[in-house]
């Protein structure tokens, strides 16, 4: 049986905004891990405003952009950084508590923490027993 991965779906989405041959939404490279009970998304953004986090019901939605300063006197030796749009879209799907989904913004690095819903974690049922005897009632014939 397979198992059901939110993320990846929305990987397969957001790779077709990828394509750095063209004009438009830049790589913004990604790691996403799960750790206990929220998952950690982190993100490079160098020089980018760290303002730019949306978060719409299901979906999450980080949006920069960097603009590259321009001098016409410059004679560019190399010029190797992209500006333009960076964009990534995840479907968060369900089990997620968007409602205290939190971002920080360190060193260049987009760190945004989703937190699992506290109904989707695993709790524990309490069984009773009965641990007293019976007394079955006979008849004798």
């Amino acid at each position: 049986m397979a198992i059901y991965d939110p993320f990846r779906e929305m990987e397969r989405l957001a790779s077709n905004f990828l394509d750095t041959g063209r004009r438009g939404p830049r790589q913004m490279p990604m790691d996403l891990y799960r750790a206990g009970d929220h998952y950690v998304l982190s993100a490079d953004l160098p020089g980018i405003d760290p303002g730019s986090v949306d978060v719409d019901g299901q979906l999450l939605t980080i949006r920069a952009e960097r603009t590259l300063a321009t001098d016409e006197q410059a004679q560019w030796i190399t010029r190797e950084r992209t500006g333009g749009t960076f964009l990534r879209q995840l479907s968060l799907g369900q089990g997620l508590d968007t409602e205290h989904i939190s971002a920080s913004y360190n060193n260049g690095v987009l760190s945004v923490t989703i937190p699992i819903s506290e109904k989707a974690k695993p709790r524990k049922i309490e069984i009773t027993t009965q641990n007293t005897p019976q007394q079955i009632e006979s008849s004798a014939t």
